[in-house]
């Protein structure tokens, strides 16, 4: 939700900047302005919903992603690779299909909603985005966080900074 608040706010304000005409038979300002509130509010309703998720997993002992955008970018490979070798076994080759799919939809020119059509055109191809850049960054954080787990004097604490490590007593 948030980078799909953020996709429509961006939209709000290209549209606001760029656009002279009219969208769909209203003012630019007045789309432009709608779209950028909407991925305000979007955004910020994500942000709320991603503490309440993670205060409750953190309640239930299940697992959370650990690390930065950089960190989880930087754990990918390795994450593939020990997919691939059959390693780590908490990712479904299934997963890596269904990511496959989507980069193939994003770069394909077929679309099941065609570009031409103002705002929603582009709803589809963001709503694959947002799902894939989600889906792999939760997954590159949990094989941060079996990584960390794994590493001897150190535990990640859930209730502390994404990814602090603190020695074990």
């Amino acid at each position: 939700m948030v980078y799909f608040g953020g996709l429509l706010g961006l939209i709000g304000l290209l549209t606001l900047v760029l656009r002279d005409g009219d969208v769909i038979g209203l003012p630019a300002w007045v789309v432009g302005a709608g779209l950028l509130v909407l991925g305000v509010g979007i955004g910020a309703l994500g942000v709320v919903r991603r503490r309440v998720v993670r205060r409750r997993k953190i309640a239930r002992g299940e697992p959370v992603p650990v690390g930065n955008v950089l960190e989880r970018a930087q754990a990918l490979p390795r994450l593939l690779r020990e997919t691939r070798q059959g390693t780590y076994g908490d990712l479904p080759k299934s997963r890596i299909t269904l990511w496959l799919v989507a980069l193939v939809y994003l770069i394909s020119p077929i679309d099941i909603l065609p570009d031409l059509l103002p705002v929603i055109g582009v709803t589809d191809d963001a709503g694959v985005a947002v799902w894939l850049l989600t889906s792999v960054s939760t997954a590159a954080g949990l094989y941060l966080r079996r990584e960390r787990d794994q590493l001897p004097g150190t535990t990640t604490d859930p209730q502390g900074p994404r990814g602090a490590r603190r020695p074990r007593p």
